[in-house]
Order: C-alpha cells, then sequence, then structure tokens
C-alpha cells in the first residue's frame, strides 16, 4: 500500500508552506506529494495569501526534493489548452528527474472561473476526453515525427510534439464517481484510477464499473492502479484527534465516518477495508498544513503497519 500526501493550497497556503510539507512527505517516507489545482478558497476560511498555481508549485518542489513523486488531484482541463499542459507537464518531469504524474480532470468549481475570468464551458466532459487524446498523442508522437488533431473544441496541425517527458510514459490519474462516461474514460486513458472522499461501498461498485469499461475495450484491469483520497485526522489519543478535527473545522464523528480519523490503529483498519477492494493506494488529504507532527504520527504509525 502506497502512502501519499494530499494538499489543498487554495485553502492558504504560500510556497513556503508547500514546501516544508513537501519535504516533510520525503524524509517521513511518502511516496508522493500531490496537491489540487484551484484557484479560490472554498468554505469559511481565509485563504491567505492566496492561490498558488499547481503547476507553478510543482516545478519549484521538482528541484527542491529528490525522491518522491509530485502530482495533481487534478488539474483542470478548463484552466488550460492541452498543447500547452503538455509542454508544461514535460518540463516539470525534466526537471524533477521523471517524477510527475498528471491528474486531469473535467473541472467544476464555476466560481473560481468567474473570479478569474476563465471560461467554464458547457461541455467539460467532452472537451476533457480531446485533452487526454491531445496530451498523451503529442507525448507518444515519435521524434522527429509531426501530432494532428481536429476535433470539436481543439485542433493541432504538424505539432513538432516537442518537449517530451523524461520518463517514457508520465502516468495519467482520472477519478470520480460518474457511472458511465467516466469508467469509459479511465479504462482508454488512465495509468491510475482515483476515488475522492467516497464510502468503501461506493468504492467498490465503482472500481467494478472501471474494471468492466476496461474488460470491454480489450483491456485488462489488473493493468490499472486503484486508489482513494480520503481526508486524514489522526491521533495518538481521543484529545489530539479532537484537537487535530478542532483545527480543519470538522466533527470527529464525521470524520471517522467519511475519512480516516482516529487512533493510528483504527485507521490501519480502515485502510484495510479499502484494500480489500483492490487499493493499493492513498492518498491523505492533509488540511492543516502546519502541524507537520500530523505527517511524522502517520508515517511512524499508520504507514509503518502497512
Amino acid at each position: 500500500m502506497d502512502l501519499r500526501i494530499f494538499t489543498e493550497p487554495q485553502q492558504g497556503a504560500s510556497y513556503e508552506t508547500l514546501l516544508s510539507v513537501a519535504k516533510a512527505t520525503e524524509e517521513f517516507g511518502f511516496d508522493a506529494f500531490f496537491r489540487s489545482d484551484h484557484y479560490l478558497k472554498m468554505g469559511s476560511v481565509d485563504g491567505l495569501p492566496g492561490p498558488t498555481d499547481a503547476w507553478i508549485t510543482l516545478a519549484g518542489l521538482a528541484r527542491e526534493t529528490s525522491r518522491i513523486r509530485l502530482g495533481t488531484l487534478m488539474t483542470a482541463a478548463t484552466f488550460r489548452l492541452p498543447g500547452v499542459l503538455a509542454i508544461q507537464v514535460a518540463q516539470v518531469d525534466a526537471m524533477s528527474g521523471g517524477r510527475v504524474e498528471l491528474g486531469l480532470g473535467a473541472g467544476w468549481f464555476e466560481e473560481e472561473h468567474t473570479a478569474y475570468g476563465i471560461p467554464f464551458p458547457k461541455e467539460k466532459f467532452p472537451r476533457l476526453e480531446e485533452q487526454l487524446a491531445i496530451v498523451t498523442g503529442l507525448w507518444e508522437t515519435q521524434p522527429g515525427d509531426t501530432f494532428s488533431y481536429d476535433g470539436a473544441y481543439y485542433q493541432l496541425a504538424d505539432s513538432p510534439a516537442l518537449p517530451k517527458p523524461a520518463q517514457a510514459k508520465v502516468p495519467v490519474l482520472l477519478g470520480g464517481l460518474g457511472p458511465k462516461r467516466t469508467p469509459a474514460l479511465a479504462a482508454r486513458y488512465a495509468d491510475e484510477f482515483n476515488i475522492p472522499f467516497a464510502s468503501v461501498a461506493d468504492s467498490a461498485a465503482q472500481f467494478d464499473r472501471v474494471r468492466a469499461a476496461a474488460t470491454e475495450i480489450g483491456r485488462d484491469p489488473s493493468e490499472l492502479i486503484y486508489s482513494n483520497a480520503l481526508v486524514a485526522c489522526v491521533g495518538r489519543d481521543d484529545a489530539e484527534v479532537a484537537r487535530r478535527a478542532a483545527a480543519i473545522g470538522r466533527q470527529v464523528d464525521e470524520l471517522r465516518e467519511n475519512g480516516l480519523a482516529g487512533s493510528p490503529a483504527e485507521v490501519v483498519d480502515k485502510i484495510g477495508r479499502y484494500a480489500e477492494l483492490g487499493a493499493t493506494r492513498i492518498y491523505f488529504q492533509i488540511l492543516d498544513l502546519s502541524d507537520l507532527d500530523h505527517l511524522e504520527l502517520i508515517a511512524s504509525q499508520v504507514q509503518s503497519q502497512l
């Protein structure tokens, strides 16, 4: 079971804060540091000092870390043109020595688009499908060849399809709970399928849909990695769990029900329930980025048991 750290910087984090968490992620032996891709806070937090761009952040971290994987859950397809995104990700991959993974989603948060003048199209899912075809197509084009694409939303003509990532293949992550189009798209393009903030039962049903979609197109479902992202609130005792829950404005009972909360033993047990479904990777959503002791506890008393 791979354990990864997942942050939500739009809720309030400077680059220096993210760097401290990424370095702790590496020091404590976690597999990867991931971040969301949002430009507007959610809920009652102040969001200060303001948003940071996901791929600029990851470019900086690529040069200041040496081992951990780096990626997004999820980059919004509405934020970037696919050709530009392919260049950005390939460059950050080279800067990291081949440690980047691309999580790509359709985009959903209309208010952040309005706040920063980003178009919010109605046809988000078809655009995502074209973006996946273009980004992966550009990377797969052999050096010296060109790539063209004539879609409903994007057209590319005789692209040199450069630069190439450092990795032979940048892992592509897709996710969500859509019952039909999401599994079909994952079966075609994804290396990893991620389910965010879902119950064991809902995860089981969606993993099964993805496996069925893969089988339908002749792909071995075991080629995909299956993962979950869940909010973390772990404590050595009830008082510490309660303190960490209060720090992120949540209730302990709700976190136990919907996340990875409680003692290390409780969290290990719950991870085991997701593992029984075939999940081999867990993203711990860390909302209090000042609490590095939280990461140390998860590493020493949860990760060590897995």
